[in-house]
């Protein structure tokens, strides 16, 4: 694979993904940003957009953050150096933005956070830190100096008097100048420090992971929401105790095996993992349309070929059951029987989905109007 540096998806995977760094020359050759400066300003003036600025000496405290929605006199007050404007969830406003996903397919939809842009005047940066999260830095432009290398973790030692996870006492192992084009992977829990050597745009392409406490706290609080949570727990032969103040073991094995039956449905593991995987990082940016389309609209325009993409922010996914196949969107699921179940997986290959294939499952009334369903709330359009 190209943007891979001459390495197959596969070969990353198994060498890199999770293990080690890999800087990769000219990823994306003669790339340019989608995005300028301004445009990156304008944004963090929006309401809707999560934006934050980070002053590595703001009045005598170190790596200061302030949280958007910004005003256009705040970057006039900004010093010239040492300064970093974050943007996140970039993908989710920008379609040229959000294209750049296509490259990144060879990981799975339900794994992708966000790519968050960074534009820094030189000498800005957010400081040596670590995140919990497989990110690419790919520079969009300018230069952008990075130190990176070693495992960190809750331990490390921590600069004072930021509200950031500063490193105090962190030494990089390797040191790279990335040009428009070249990409950095690093893998959760390596300390890096990227400096902007001139006016700079690093995007980056974000892959989180579930905590186990989102895992535990989600599926429970999905069971608890079941028909059936309400029932009793119920002893038909309880025996008589020496002492009244006795949890006897058969009471704890009654209990393993009630939240062993609950937790070891892997159906329901299932479809609770779907819509909790695809839930959209923002409610801003799933919206319903303008105006509502009939299915018989929708299907002309498939048949006449018009392009059918993905809504920036939503997410899609499936999984493949016994007897059927679960489709996933926006948190929402879909269950698809028989001849249906192959339009799961064409709806979830890509942003822009193959519209010959499409037409032919848009034939079906059921999923026709599905197809409807997911234009009238948000997640898909036409180009």
């Amino acid at each position: 694979m190209d943007m891979l540096g001459g390495i197959t998806s596969a070969e990353f995977l198994r060498d890199y993904w999770q293990k080690k760094p890999l800087v990769i020359r000219q990823a994306l050759p003669g790339f340019e940003s989608p995005v300028t400066a301004d445009e990156l300003a304008g944004l963090a003036c929006e309401e809707t957009v999560e934006s934050r600025i980070v002053i590595e000496d703001d009045a005598g405290k170190p790596w200061q953050v302030h949280n958007g929605p910004f005003n256009e006199e705040r970057f006039s007050k900004l010093p010239e150096q040492n300064w970093t404007l974050l943007v996140q969830g970039l993908d989710h406003w920008v379609p040229e933005v959000a294209d750049l996903l296509e490259h990144f397919r060879f990981v799975p939809n339900w794994r992708l956070d966000d790519i968050m842009a960074s534009y820094a005047p030189k000498g800005g940066s957010v400081g040596p830190h670590y995140d919990q999260y497989d990110v690419f830095l790919l520079q969009a432009q300018g230069n952008r100096r990075w130190t990176f290398g070693g495992e960190c973790g809750s331990k490390s030692p921590r600069l004072e008097g930021t509200p950031l996870r500063i490193l105090s006492d962190w030494q990089g192992q390797e040191t790279v100048v990335l040009e428009p084009g070249d990409m950095l992977y690093l893998p959760p829990a390596i300390g890096h420090h990227g400096v902007a050597e001139d006016d700079c745009i690093t995007l980056s392409v974000g892959f989180r992971a579930p905590t186990v406490d989102d895992l535990l706290t989600g599926f429970t609080d999905f069971l608890c929401n079941q028909p059936n949570a309400a029932e009793h727990m119920n002893d038909p032969d309880l025996a008589v105790q020496d002492n009244p103040g006795t949890i006897a073991p058969v009471v704890i094995d009654r209990l393993e095996a009630l939240i062993q039956e609950k937790i070891g449905d892997r159906r329901n593991l299932s479809l609770w993992f779907g819509q909790f995987s695809t839930a959209p990082k923002s409610v801003e940016t799933v919206v319903p349309a303008d105006e509502p389309a009939a299915s018989e609209d929708l299907q002309a325009a498939i048949q006449a070929g018009e392009q059918v993409r993905w809504n920036e922010g939503s997410r899609f996914a499936f999984h493949e059951l016994d007897n059927e196949t679960a489709l996933f969107v926006d948190g929402e699921q879909y269950l698809l029987r028989g001849d249906a179940r192959p339009f799961a997986p064409l709806l979830c290959a890509g942003a822009r989905v193959n519209v010959k294939a499409l037409a032919a499952f848009a034939e079906d009334d059921a999923i026709l109007g599905l197809l409807t369903n997911l234009y009238n709330q948000g997640s898909i359009y036409f180009e």
